[in-house]
């Protein structure tokens, strides 16, 4: 009971709030969704710890019957297991969190259209449960393509801002590129098991593990070909290289959603999605090896354009792309605990650095551009603090969360003693050194140095209220201590005993094992990148700030190319989006307007015009009537004697 009150409470806020807030006025609406969020939120807390510390019993929850054609059959069910109430209990927590926080982020937007906002937050919070707790592919797929709804409602919520409706559409169209790929999966698993329900399909794992697809003219495994569909889902919804492009743009939308989309939902999908189909993953060795390539690269583009970027949340979303790429790579290892340990913590810090950054542009009366910002940690102490703690977990610094999380992929892609392991390790150190500075670079230029706002702007410069603030101190103990409460459960010795059946790998996958014995200089390596990137941040823009001027004009094309986020935009508007719209205009104009309506438009118009001059001819006068008629009756004789 207590796990369908914590999935159902926020769709129940989504719909209160929707349908009648205009009605109840914003103040209503946003008590009614924070009630139901913080329902949900007690409800799933105390599922996580009656399933994993106490007496009750992993299962499934059946609702009701969805689809039954034919030997086709398909359950509402919710899934109640380890993995299922790991992300119940974190995805609530933090959604609460932010819906708390957005009541004084949006306490300047006009009256009467908050509760839209809220309706829009909780109704993503509800896709991303539907989609965690899902019992059967086509429920999750359900979740899924809920969350990229949501997400476009969210991301295009000031709709009268071309650029936000433009990043929405954006957001909508590259994910459907990915969800394609995923439905093909889906289908693919149907043929190969006979059912999308997952007891089916993993209990009968065994029985398929040989099974081979006939494809451009060659056989495959059937394994191996799902893994890579079901990946493609994952790289649009998680923003890998490729499928990326959409998350930046992402940060048209407020600032809380910024911190639901990269922080507790969305994008976090993906992960989820690879480490719930584990049992069928972890048998397709070359589908793991493209996984490992496309997290590790993502790793390593997105810290590079992160450490140049000057919009202070396009800096934080980077990094989020960053991040999602190491989780891919403890998947693409096998390391599937890792990846969730990962992303649980990254919830906690992520969350804390958007909403962190959301404290900085509310002070700076929506200034976003760290160019015009310096000298606001005196200003707003408790927003900078949030900052170095979220900063010092992202950067892996002990005894922060992501030094236990992080290091573990990082000492996992070792472990796996293979080449593509080993590009997986060295992107993600680089990446790690690359972290450390932008993060630090943001907090310099946010926080150090000279005021560079008009004195106006720096005037009203104020920490946020207790509503703002609170959310963050508390998603602070997370980013300081989930990974040292959760490390030795989720990937220490005794794995299974917590993870029980919701997460399986085969037999010959020994990766968490032998993170134990790696090299004492892989386990310092991390550590030891960090601070080297830490310290040359202060280097570049504490001690000496004319270097990185002087720099980008030595290299100025690669310079270009970084800030320029690899060309990819520019490189798809060439390949896709400029053909696209020139064929479309093609087909319009010369198919549709002059063709097809062509055709039949011309044939009027000649009919038009053949009556508009027979018209003339009735004039209303006898002679000119009889003049006809004699012309007519030569014509006529003229004819019968010419061929008589």
């Amino acid at each position: 009971m207590l796990y369908t009150v914590a999935v159902f409470a926020p769709l129940v806020g989504a719909a209160v709030a929707g349908l009648f807030g205009r009605a109840m006025g914003d103040r209503a609406a946003q008590t009614v969704a924070i009630l139901g969020m913080v329902l949900a939120t007690v409800c799933g807390v105390t599922a996580f710890v009656q399933l994993v510390y106490g007496s009750a019993d992993p299962g499934v929850i059946r609702l009701g019957t969805w689809i039954d054609a034919g030997s086709f059959h398909v359950e509402w069910a919710l899934r109640y297991d380890t993995l299922a109430a790991v992300m119940v209990a974190m995805v609530t927590t933090v959604a609460t969190l932010i819906h708390i926080y957005s009541v004084g982020y949006m306490s300047h937007e006009t009256r009467g259209t908050v509760w839209r906002f809220f309706s829009y937050l909780s109704l993503f919070t509800f896709a991303m449960l539907m989609l965690v707790t899902a019992d059967n592919l086509v429920q999750l797929f359900f979740g899924w393509e809920g969350v990229g709804l949501a997400s476009y409602l969210l991301i295009g919520y000031w709709y009268d801002r071309p650029s936000a409706c433009a990043a929405a559409n954006k957001a909508f169209v590259v994910n459907r590129i990915g969800d394609l790929g995923f439905a093909i999966g889906i289908a693919l698993v149907y043929v190969t098991f006979g059912s999308v329900e997952f007891s089916t399909i993993f209990g009968t794992v065994g029985q398929h593990v040989n099974d081979t697809y006939h494809l451009f003219g060659t056989e495959y495994r059937s394994f191996e070909i799902i893994g890579v569909l079901l990946f493609i889902g994952a790289m649009g919804k998680s923003a890998q290289i490729g499928l990326h492009i959409w998350l930046p743009d992402a940060m048209e939308g407020p600032t809380p959603v910024s911190a639901l989309i990269h922080a507790a939902t969305m994008v976090t999908a993906g992960v989820f999605m690879m480490a719930r189909m584990s049992p069928i993953v972890d048998l397709a060795p070359d589908a793991l090896a493209f996984v490992t390539f496309i997290g590790a690269t993502t790793a390593f583009f997105a810290a590079t354009v992160g450490c140049v970027q000057n919009d202070i949340k396009r800096v934080i979303a980077y990094s989020t792309c960053s991040q999602l790429g190491y989780m891919f790579v403890a998947a693409g290892v096998g390391a599937f605990q890792a990846s969730i340990f990962h992303l649980l913590t990254h919830a906690f810090f992520k969350a804390l650095l958007f909403l962190s950054a959301g404290s900085v542009i509310h002070a700076m009366s929506d200034e976003q551009d760290m160019r015009r910002m310096g000298g606001l940690w005196r200003l707003i102490p408790v927003t900078y603090a949030m900052f170095w703690v979220g900063s010092l977990a992202l950067g892996g610094v002990f005894p922060f969360s992501g030094y236990f999380s992080k290091d573990a992929i990082i000492e996992a892609a070792w472990a796996s003693h293979s080449f593509i392991g080993h590009y997986g390790f060295w992107c993600t150190i680089v990446a790690a050194f690359l972290t450390a500075f932008y993060s630090w670079r943001l907090i310099i230029m946010t926080f150090h140095g000279r005021p560079r706002a008009d004195q106006q702007r720096m005037d009203h410069v104020h920490e946020s209220p207790a509503v703002m603030t609170v959310p963050l101190l508390l998603l602070a103990v997370g980013a300081v201590f989930a990974g040292w409460w959760f490390r030795d459960e989720l990937i220490g010795a005794d794995w299974k005993a917590f993870w029980g059946d919701s997460i399986v790998i085969a037999g010959n996958n020994h990766v968490l094992a032998e993170m134990e014995d790696v090299p004492g200089w892989v386990s310092a390596l991390p550590t030891v990148v960090g601070l080297a990137g830490i310290a040359l941040a202060y280097v570049f823009y504490m001690f000496v700030p004319s270097l990185p001027g002087r720099l980008a004009g030595m290299f100025g094309g690669v310079y270009r190319f970084v800030l320029n986020k690899w060309y990819f935009d520019e490189l798809y508007g060439a390949i896709f989006v400029r053909p696209a719209f020139a064929l479309a205009r093609a087909l319009w104009h010369v198919g549709d307007s002059t063709i097809i309506d062509g055709i039949p438009n011309g044939i009027a118009a000649i009919t038009a015009d053949g009556s508009s001059q027979v018209v003339k001819i009735q004039t209303g006068s006898i002679a000119n009537y009889a003049f006809a008629m004699l012309i007519g009756l030569v014509m006529l004789v003229g004819i019968f004697l010419l061929f008589r």
